[in-house]
């Protein structure tokens, strides 16, 4: 049985190895050291709360999420920016397990909700945030301006 907590800096090397698989899922080159770092960074700057998934002292599962404000809400949302979980580990609910972490924070800090977004191909994705309670918005157009 697995279980949802807080990431703590212990976590950080077992962490930046999900985080890496993570990365390398959507298509980056493997760094464990950066994502060491970026994490750790993360974490120390309090610019981010991540929850780990841990099943007998191991790290199965991660969920990241950035603080972000909406002007009409004039209240906190989260952006729930990462969601990872060993393939081993699929199918067991624990997505879910960590989504509910993130639902928690919010509703802990008094937030607006939870932002998120998947790529059209991640099928797994896109079944499991409507499942969770996750609506589709095809209101609003998403733009990105890349500044490479």
């Amino acid at each position: 049985m697995s279980t949802v907590r807080k990431a703590v800096i212990d976590d950080l090397s077992q962490l930046a190895g999900l985080f890496n698989l993570y990365r390398i899922f959507y298509r980056k080159e493997s760094d464990i050291e950066s994502a060491k770092i970026f994490l750790r960074d993360r974490m120390q700057q309090h610019e981010s709360v991540i929850y780990v998934a841990e099943e007998n002292r191991k790290l199965i599962g991660f969920t990241q999420l950035y603080p972000q404000f909406s002007s009409t809400r004039m209240k906190r949302s989260w952006l729930l920016n990462d969601l990872y979980v060993l393939e081993e580990y699929r199918g067991k609910g624990i997505s879910k397990q960590l989504i509910e972490a993130a639902k928690q924070l919010a509703k802990e800090t008094n937030s607006a909700g939870l932002l998120l977004e998947t790529e059209k191909t991640n099928i797994i994705g896109n079944h499991l945030y409507p499942s969770a309670g996750f609506i589709f918005n095809n209101l609003t157009n998403f733009y990105w301006w890349d500044n490479i």
